[in-house]
């Protein structure tokens, strides 16, 4: 782990609690898509049907968070993932991400599994290829900033008030820039099969991440895997927010009821 890094590792902030149940017999990590904070799932808490204890990341770079160092590479913050979020660990647990989320959950599983031996009870990815599917477009985080915020808005996923109002996006774009960079210079390395089962979705609009790149996520475990369609483009998951999260409380009730 490289030193620039080092101060990760006292932050009490990597994890907002948006749902407490200490009865719970499960705990859901979410981890946001690019440029997202833990903000994103602020909705879930009320609508979420399972009983579990839902927790969302807090990545350097945003909210409490802001003047801290950003990631710009995948491994070392997964590496800094895989510390912090042990004391956490003491229940089952699940792990759910969009996008550059669903990268980060299941780097996270693999890494878990290999140096503790442990793994979540279900991994959810929504709209993010499978790993092994190479990017096969040039890197869009080094852009010249205009050309970079046009690609920003053709995604759809920034308000178009924030892209339209200088200062707000003076403050947003190092974030996007960063969590850009930590997607595009993602490199998959081969590993067996995670044996907890992954619930892939996607957006049946989604031009940039569709049905043949998200099938491919079932080389990628022993267990079950499904893959759920919603209606929407990248960010389906907020037009299609009811229907989302009662098919992932159905999931998550259908965990066995144990405890660690």
């Amino acid at each position: 782990m490289s030193s620039q890094y080092s101060k990760v590792f006292s932050s009490d902030s990597w994890f907002a609690k948006l749902r407490s149940n200490p009865e719970s017999s499960l705990r859901l990590f979410c981890f946001p898509y690019a440029g997202g904070s833990a903000t994103i799932y602020r909705d879930w808490q009320s609508a979420l049907k399972a009983p579990v204890e839902l927790y969302s990341a807090q990545l350097p770079g945003r909210g409490v968070r802001m003047r801290e160092l950003m990631f710009t590479r995948l491994s070392p913050m997964v590496d800094a993932i895989s510390q912090v979020i042990l004391p956490y660990l003491d229940k089952p647990f699940a792990f759910f991400g969009h996008s550059m989320g669903g990268l980060i959950g299941f780097e996270l599983a693999r890494a878990l599994r290999k140096k503790h031996g442990i793994r979540p009870e279900f991994l959810f990815v929504s709209g993010r290829r499978a790993p092994q599917i190479s990017l096969i477009d040039p890197p869009t985080y080094n852009l010249p900033e205009s050309e970079f915020v046009e690609e920003v808005r053709r995604l759809c996923g920034t308000p178009k008030e924030i892209l339209d109002h200088s200062e707000l996006l003076e403050m947003v774009l190092p974030v996007l820039r960063a969590d850009f960079e930590v997607v595009e210079t993602y490199a998959y390395a081969p590993e067996p099969p995670l044996d907890c089962p992954i619930a892939v979705f996607g957006g049946l609009q989604d031009e940039g991440v569709g049905r043949e790149a998200l099938e491919p996520w079932r080389e990628q475990t022993s267990s079950k895997f499904t893959m759920n369609m919603l209606p929407g483009d990248h960010f389906f998951l907020h037009r299609s927010l009811p229907l989302f999260l009662q098919m992932i409380s159905e999931y998550l009730i259908s965990v066995p009821n144990r405890r660690v």
